[in-house]
């Protein structure tokens, strides 16, 4: 069964990725995916540096928890990086290394959700509960929650690296291409990845959703005044201005629209703001 789920996986990479990608558009691919790759791990490094040159975000949980969802996300993209490059090369590796990299990368791509989660927690009892904020949210409860979050979002890759390594003994003797698919020995192990991965779904929107409302209830209570500023701010951002700008962003970048518009525009202004200086004198 392992050799032959090896065989079309194998098969599969090859006829997919490796004949249909070895050209001209594989070179852009991968120079764009190098590029954003870069600026991404770059910018999040960037912020790490600035959340570790102070003692206050290290002693913030709210901080404390966006550090560790950059740290995750930088550590997720280079390792999907890699994966996406050793399958553009058809490279093989041996299924130990190949293993421990679809473990971390597979664990950080369950994070992002989790930690997001949490992150939505914290700042629901920051708002709904600000006198035990301090209280509830420590820095040693931060560090459990972050554990926590690990534990859970390795159960799925866990589980079908210690399937593999029961239903076949030499599994990590031999070299693969390093696919999630080589790890799925059993039919049933991709419907209960799939029934795992809707759960965890479900139950972040949830959490999120129930935060939310919470906090937007909280906000709604706190006084009507306040209320109002929030309402008039979406207003101000979703109606007012998108139809300001729209005429400015499309009217400019045409050619024959930009010199009237200057033209006319700055006569006009000039004339709107003597009369007013001279109306004010």
């Amino acid at each position: 069964m392992a050799d032959t789920n090896e065989s079309s996986v194998d098969a599969y990479v090859y006829q997919n990725v490796v004949k249909g990608e070895l050209n001209w558009i594989a070179f852009i691919r991968m120079s764009v995916l190098i590029v954003v790759t870069l600026f991404a791990v770059y910018v999040n490094c960037v912020i790490l540096y600035v959340l570790n040159s102070k003692p206050v975000f290290k002693e913030s949980s709210r901080y404390i928890l966006f550090a560790h969802m950059l740290f995750n996300d930088t550590v997720h993209l280079i390792l999907t990086f890699f994966l996406f490059f050793f399958a553009v090369i058809f490279l093989k590796l041996a299924k130990a290394v190949c293993s421990m990299i679809l473990f971390f990368d597979s664990t950080t791509f369950y994070i992002a959700p989790l930690n997001l989660a949490v992150m939505s927690l914290e700042r629901y009892v920051a708002i709904c509960f600000p006198l035990r904020h301090t209280e509830i949210a420590t820095q040693k409860r931060t560090g459990i929650a972050i554990i926590f979050i690990w534990l859970i979002g390795c159960v799925n890759i866990l589980m079908n690296i210690i399937t593999a390594t029961v239903l076949d003994p030499n599994f990590f003797s031999v070299s693969m291409f390093c696919a999630y698919e080589q790890l799925y020995l059993k039919l049933w192990q991709p419907e209960v990845i799939s029934w795992l991965n809707a759960f965890l779904f479900v139950s972040v929107t949830l959490i999120i959703v129930f935060t939310y409302i919470s906090i937007m209830i909280t906000a709604r209570s706190v006084g009507t005044s306040l209320y109002l500023h929030v309402q008039y701010v979406i207003f101000l951002l979703q109606l007012i201005l998108p139809r300001c700008l729209s005429p400015l962003i499309y009217g400019l970048r045409d050619d024959a629209i930009r010199p009237l518009f200057k033209h006319y525009f700055c006569p006009c202004l000039l004339t709107l703001v003597t009369s007013w200086v001279s109306t004010i004198l």
